[in-house]
């Protein structure tokens, strides 16, 4: 069951950076580009999350499952405290 909710996750998290990317080319708010950017991260975090609990169980990819979701939040932060207004 659990595997069915990593799996979910991982999609949901994709389809909202593919609406937010399509919303940034449609408008080209450049928040909706780091919102994107970081749910793309989210997206490969819980994708990552599945490999490592039930493909390699043996293995421990908690580090390497953990970067990708840390650069989404960074680029976020980024495009909400640096990022200048249009």
């Amino acid at each position: 069951m659990a595997a069915i909710v990593y799996l979910l996750c991982a999609l949901a998290s994709a389809s909202c950076a593919v609406l937010l990317l399509r919303g940034y080319f449609q408008n080209g708010v450049r928040l909706l580009l780091w919102s994107a950017l970081c749910f793309i991260g989210f997206a490969l975090n819980n994708a990552l999350l599945y490999v490592d609990m039930y493909i390699l169980p043996n293995s421990d990819l908690s580090t390497m499952r953990t970067i990708p979701a840390l650069l989404g939040i960074a680029l976020l932060l980024y495009g909400l405290i640096w990022d200048e207004k249009e």
